[in-house]
């Protein structure tokens, strides 16, 4: 049983770890030639996972914090594909693209936004430049329900793509208006019925707890009406709420948010309820099926962390292609122009669209070892990281280890000589746990504004 009790005194801000070092250590200081010559002296044998920024949106969604450019303008969308297919021609000067491609997502905005007809066109551009997607790849696309029709899914469908995410958040319409996200249920049970005519295998729904006009018992409403589209995986998100980053979110009255103490409430719900009908927990917002891939990962030790969230295709190198996206080598990360203008100027250039990102030292990949096994499998074997690393485990994290001590003492986490191991309840405090190893978070302590809240 888990004990929430505990929950409350970690509530501060720390971050998500899709990455370490997290973004915030991005800079210009990482020269375009140096990431030129990384992407070109990248392993051959490794396979190569690719991420798509589809940027458009039609309107805000308040709690949204992805980067997203709002328009109506098809002009704008067409001309975004031009650049796309020249950034593509770049590209392939400089990596080899005929490596092995296990993995590829479609992120936006609302990848949907573009119709059945541009979808192809760019779906089709992309395998012109990687022709070696290998059987069972894993092909997926994030799905607003107000923007998807039979034309996008059998497009879809029939180049390949398996998995697809539902944006819900809540069905509660007074939260919805709130949100300024109106979605009926029949449209997102549509869309729901599409997928599953179109084979897709995984189907995955986001729900989102901390939103305005919350509380339990709406919250029960959404999880009972959620249950009744069977998707294959649940993540359920606590809201990040950082209106200092993200303007639209100072649309949201603060006093309409739910308490620390009711999102536990919330979370704890959640948790039972998913439990008690089929699912299981994966650990930080995550929730499958037993059958379902992610879980048995899990239960082996294998599962993977990255941008997109948890997966189960490790090993590769993620090249991140549009506006805004993040890529990932094995001692660097790197992301494009924020900027549309300066996006389209790089390319313009005959340069690739990079902005800035960060090259990983010797303790940096370390760490990076250590916060991802922990965030993905919530355990360390440590046996496996002295004989990797040669290093002395206790001597090198001595700061750790005793950080971690409260922890221990409070059954959040095991450890001894050989694993460091959560516990039910320190899975759901693994972002605590994770920042115990991490060099930069006494530079970012004082600052209150730098991430969302562990709970």
């Amino acid at each position: 049983m888990l004990d929430f009790s505990k929950f409350l005194k970690y509530s501060k801000p720390g971050p998500r770890y899709t990455s370490y070092p997290t973004a915030l250590e991005f800079s210009d200081a990482y020269a375009y030639d140096e990431y030129i010559k990384k992407l070109e002296n990248q392993d051959p044998a490794r396979p190569l996972s690719l991420y798509f920024h589809l940027p458009f949106c039609k309107n805000a969604c308040y709690f949204c914090g992805c980067n997203v450019v709002f328009t109506s303008k098809e002009e704008k969308m067409l001309r975004y594909i031009e650049y796309l297919k020249r950034e593509l021609e770049i590209l392939s000067k400089h990596l080899d693209c005929k490596r092995q491609v296990i993995q590829m997502h479609f992120g936006g905005g609302t990848p949907t936004f573009f119709t059945a007809e541009q979808l192809k066109v760019i779906i089709d551009e992309i395998k012109s430049y990687f022709p070696n997607f290998i059987d069972g790849a894993e092909i997926s696309c994030e799905i607003d329900p107000r923007h998807i029709d039979e034309d996008q899914m059998r497009v879809m469908s029939e180049a390949g793509f398996n998995r697809v995410s539902f944006g819900i958040q809540d069905f509660n319409e007074k939260v919805q208006v709130a949100v300024h996200r109106v979605q009926p249920y029949d449209i997102t049970k549509n869309a729901m019925d599409l997928a599953r005519k179109y084979n897709m295998v995984s189907v995955n729904v986001d729900l989102i707890y901390g939103l305005p006009f919350q509380n339990l018992e709406t919250f029960k409403e959404t999880l009972k009406l959620s249950l009744t589209l069977n998707p294959d995986r649940f993540a359920v998100f606590n809201y990040a709420h950082v209106p200092w980053m993200k303007k639209t979110m100072r649309k949201i009255d603060e006093t309409t948010l739910p308490r620390p103490d009711e999102k536990l409430e919330i979370m704890q719900y959640t948790i039972n309820f998913l439990t008690s009908h089929g699912y299981k927990m994966i650990g930080m917002d995550h929730f499958a099926k037993p059958e379902d891939e992610l879980f048995k990962a899990i239960e082996k030790g294998e599962l993977h962390r990255n941008f997109q969230g948890y997966t189960t295709k490790g090993g590769a190198d993620l090249i991140g292609v549009g506006l805004t996206s993040i890529g990932e080598g094995v001692d660097s990360y790197n992301q494009n122009f924020k900027d549309m203008k300066l996006y389209e100027a790089a390319i313009e250039d005959g340069k690739l669209p990079f902005e800035r990102g960060v090259v990983l030292n010797e303790d940096d990949q370390i760490r990076q070892f250590v916060i991802m096994e922990l965030m993905s499998n919530f355990k360390l074997d440590i046996k496996r990281f002295e004989k990797l690393y040669n290093i002395e485990f206790k001597e090198y994290f001595a700061d750790a280890i005793e950080t971690l001590k409260p922890f221990v003492d409070e059954e959040l986490l095991t450890m001894d000589e050989e694993q460091i191991e959560c516990s039910e309840t320190g899975t759901l405090l693994i972002r605590n746990i994770a920042m115990a190893f991490d060099a930069y978070m006494t530079k970012h302590a004082a600052n209150k504004k730098t991430f969302s809240k562990t709970v």
